[in-house]
């Protein structure tokens, strides 16, 4: 609606996983790189935590973006609320490209297990590295899932591949009270909001990505959008889009802070630093 009024090419606060939008921030800089090791490395499993809105699910689709020919397939699990054994079928299924149903007993379950260890071994054989993503794994409710993923981790003895789950902080504290997995994983990575002077680099690239040839913000707009987002991204993206959809309304050529304060009780993320 209002990209043409401010002569953007694009919409810049979007939360899509446009890899030309990538902000490589300090903290974001320093868990991709962790997370190239992971793989390049070989090192089995690896964690990314961080707060909601914080990238998490960005920068892992930025890893993929940047996989080299060797890396794959990507196996991405979307929905953490599956049985152990649901999980299991579903990684067969997507290694082997079979229709495997999940085990309902002992017989099954070594069946299904095996299905996915052929799988894994084949893409071994033609030299190829899969990586296997859980995507919001702090919401896995079933215990048995996470034994479920240690198991898992043992079929790397003889098929390589790489797994990496990704959730909130709380994800964290649950794997380090599972010592037998938490010393399986080669990488752990805490994403951090970004500092003042981040926020406005951010906004500033974002916008220069898309098409911006003169200053939006002002100076003091940056810094209040860093007030009330914290400096967490997706609160970013919320509170910069609103307000230059405001500007439009508005006729505005550049935005104050006044502007981003009339914004703030409609994004309601006004968050204390």
């Amino acid at each position: 609606m209002y990209a043409q009024y401010w002569n953007l090419g694009s919409r810049p606060f979007e939360n899509d996983c446009d890899a030309s939008f990538f902000y490589r921030s300090r903290t974001h800089q320093a868990a991709h790189l962790k997370l190239q090791y992971l793989l390049e490395s070989n090192k089995g499993a690896g964690l990314l935590v961080g707060g909601t809105g914080y990238g998490k699910t960005y920068l892992a689709k930025m890893l993929v973006n940047d996989l080299e020919e060797r890396f794959g397939p990507v196996v991405w699990v979307h929905y953490p609320f599956l049985t152990a054994s649901e999980l299991l079928a579903y990684l067969a299924a997507q290694v082997t490209g079979d229709d495997v149903e999940a085990a309902r007993d002992e017989l099954a379950l070594d069946r299904v297990l095996r299905q996915l260890q052929s799988g894994l071994a084949q893409f071994a054989d033609d030299g190829k590295h899969p990586l296997i993503v859980i995507d919001d794994a702090h919401l896995i409710e079933d215990q048995r899932v996470f034994q479920t993923i240690q198991l898992l981790l043992n079929l790397r003895n003889e098929s390589p591949f790489t797994l990496l789950m990704c959730g909130q902080r709380s994800l964290l504290a649950r794997i380090e009270h599972m010592p037998e997995l938490n010393e399986r994983l080669g990488v752990k990575s805490l994403l951090q909001s970004f500092s003042r002077d981040e926020t406005a680099e951010y906004i500033r690239h974002r916008l220069h990505v898309a098409g911006l040839k003169q200053p939006v913000f002002d100076e003091a707009a940056l810094t209040e959008i860093y007030e009330l987002s914290g400096g967490v991204p997706r609160r970013i993206n919320r509170i910069a889009d609103l307000a230059l959809l405001v500007g439009f309304a508005d006729g505005m050529r550049q935005l104050s802070a006044r502007e981003i304060e009339s914004v703030a009780d409609e994004v309601g993320q006004c968050v204390p630093v």
